[in-house]
């Protein structure tokens, strides 16, 4: 008996293993403890590699598949209190849901860099940095514990870092402001972050980028008539700022979708000449000589559908609007750039496009205030009409010519300036005596007439003396004929075409073992002149870049290689400026992004290339 309970007992756990051994590799599997997948250690699934680069400690990782780093987890900490250190930089990441969290978080996949800026001025000092990060895969659906590493190093002397100099603050913002206004579209509240940008337009609107639009608004407003109402100005105002915003918006989040340069498009020579064809026609009208009205027969029609007139003026005022955000064109700024640097990786065109038009309402808003004020400010009738009409016509035609300087000669538009000013001169009287007892307003008329008749004779000599230049004409009757001051003056730039000229420029700087600049130009970039005019031309400029190879991508044609290249570095459009060291690698936290001013460049050059 005992025999046949043994034999049915074996029996029975022989069959029942069978099932068993099945369901714990399942559930191993499941878990992801066993199985085809095993679990990679820490150290397989992210592998750290540290060192200094310069100014910064740096640790970058290579993620296996799978796997993902938590962007929030990282963290660099140094153990010597007496060193200073700077904000942690960081890119961007992927947005994720993360089920472990339960919320929307930024990962890295496949790679991810952490620096930690820093100032040292005791060369060979031994430290400690703190190494801190966390992740998890996506495979096994575990995540691995908080994550610490302690790096012991030996510092470089750095005497100033990225960030260092309070003095240098704006450049460094500058620099590094469009990645960071990125991360703020990603992360901040979105109506903080929409106050952020408008505010930035406001400071936009104290820069060139707005400036040309002020007289062709107001060139609308005093050619409406006499009659002007702070209600009519404000309206008119209102609907100028919403087409230019509107046109902004769309433009940049078609540019964030697609990377093109849109607004490069319509800087060809037919589409600048047929605007300043415009501004001449407005100004002439400003004049006297004729009024730009409909024909009869459309405001008749427009009439009897509904106030045609008013309606008629608001159209004409808002393509105006369009044309103006078109073709005057904003800025490349940092704001604009991190709003099409979100726009671009995440595809959200609507909180982009937001960003974008509270920026552009920013921008707008003293347009609104001058246009509202001239209800009120301009005079309703009388000769001061005539006179306000004439000052914005001379207004509207400095537009046309500034407009032109981006297609024409520099020798034609500047002899454009020179007779704009002595025609200009003669009608305020500068060559007409003072009747007796002439009022003080008359003679601070005749004397700013003066003033413009001076200054237009002088640009007449220095063309023929060979200048090009309407803020130094007379350069060219320097000694010896100007050239050692033209070699001395302007950076002795190398012209590259496309991604192909620009590896065959950096693979000859680095066997030369030099440093690369590389400038983004186009003629019809605003800052792009103002950087030539004024940084590019001052001496400690030129100093700092004096060992290295400078290279210039004219980016005016707008063409593919043009675009290829835009599209190597991730840029919208110029000016951007990038930084390349011996190896011909970029310094890509140095990029300049805009106009800056000559003192806070040469530092910036001097960081990124020492």
């Amino acid at each position: 008996m005992s025999k046949k309970l043994l034999a049915l007992l074996l029996a029975f756990l022989t069959l029942a293993a069978l099932p068993a051994a099945h369901a714990a590799d399942d559930l191993f599997s499941d878990l992801g403890l066993g199985g085809d997948d095993d679990i990679l250690e820490v150290d397989d699934a992210f592998k750290l590699e540290t060192g200094i680069e310069d100014d910064r400690f740096v640790a970058r990782w290579v993620i296996a598949d799978g796997h993902y780093l938590y962007r929030n987890k990282m963290d660099i900490i140094s153990d010597d209190k007496s060193l200073n250190t700077f904000p942690l930089q960081l890119t961007p990441g992927e947005e994720k849901y993360d089920p472990i969290f339960n919320k929307m978080l930024f990962v890295y996949h496949h790679d991810a860099e952490v620096a930690l800026p820093f100032s040292n001025e005791d060369g060979g000092k031994q430290v400690t940095f703190k190494v801190k990060y966390q992740g998890c895969s996506e495979i096994s659906g575990i995540c691995y514990p908080p994550q610490s590493r302690d790096i012991s190093v030996r510092l470089p002397v750095v005497i100033a870092s990225a960030a260092a100099d309070s003095g240098d603050t704006a450049t460094q913002q500058t620099v590094s402001e469009q990645d960071q206004i990125a991360n703020t579209l990603k992360q901040g509240d979105t109506w903080i972050t929409l106050l952020v940008f408008f505010g930035a337009g406001l400071l936009l609107a104290l820069t060139p980028c707005v400036f040309p639009m002020i007289p062709i608004l107001m060139g609308i407003i005093v050619g409406q008539g006499e009659n002007q109402t702070v209600r009519s100005s404000f309206m008119l105002s209102l609907v100028y700022v919403l087409a230019m915003a509107l046109t902004y918006t769309v433009v940049g989040i078609l540019v964030g979708l697609s990377g093109e340069n849109i607004q490069a498009w319509f800087q060809n020579p037919w589409i600048i000449s047929a605007f300043v064809a415009i501004f001449i026609a407005l100004s002439f009208s400003m004049f006297g000589f004729y009024e730009l009205q409909m024909p009869a027969s459309i405001q008749s029609k427009l009439t009897e559908i509904s106030n045609s007139q008013q309606g008629g003026t608001l159209a004409g005022v808002a393509i105006m609007g369009l044309l103006s955000a078109l073709i005057v064109g904003p800025c490349v700024t940092a704001p604009l750039v991190g709003a099409l640097i979100y726009i671009a990786e995440t595809g959200d065109a609507v909180l982009g496009g937001l960003a974008l038009f509270s920026l552009s309402m920013g921008m707008g808003a003293p347009l609104l205030a001058i246009g509202a004020s001239a209800g009120k400010v301009l005079p309703k009738a009388g000769p001061w009409m005539d006179a306000v009409k004439a000052v914005f016509g001379v207004l509207l035609l400095a537009l046309g010519i500034w407009m032109l300087e981006r297609v024409a000669p520099a020798a034609l538009t500047m002899a454009l300036w020179a007779a704009l000013l002595i025609v200009s001169a003669v009608y305020m009287g500068a060559i007409d005596s003072l009747a007796e007892g002439a009022s003080g307003w008359r003679k601070l008329w005749k004397g700013t007439g003066l003033l413009l008749l001076v200054y237009g004779i002088v640009l007449i000599i220095g063309l023929a003396a060979g200048g090009r230049d309407v803020f130094n004409p007379l350069k060219g009757l320097s000694l010896g004929g100007g050239t050692q001051h033209e070699q001395t003056s302007h950076l002795p730039f190398k012209q590259i075409k496309g991604v192909e000229g620009l590896d065959a420029a950096l693979a000859e700087a680095k066997a030369r073992g030099k440093t690369v600049m590389l400038d983004f130009y186009a003629d019809w970039c605003i800052s792009c002149k103002e950087m030539e005019a004024f940084t590019f031309t001052d001496p400690a400029v030129q100093a700092a870049l004096a060992d290295t190879v400078l290279l210039q991508a004219d980016v005016t044609p707008n063409d593919e290689k043009d675009k290829a290249l835009y599209k190597r570095f991730g840029i919208i459009g110029p000016p951007s400026i990038m930084f390349f060291d011996t190896d011909g690698k970029e310094r890509k936290n140095f990029r300049v992004v805009g106009f800056v001013p000559a003192d806070e460049f040469a530092q910036q050059v001097r960081r990124a290339l020492k």
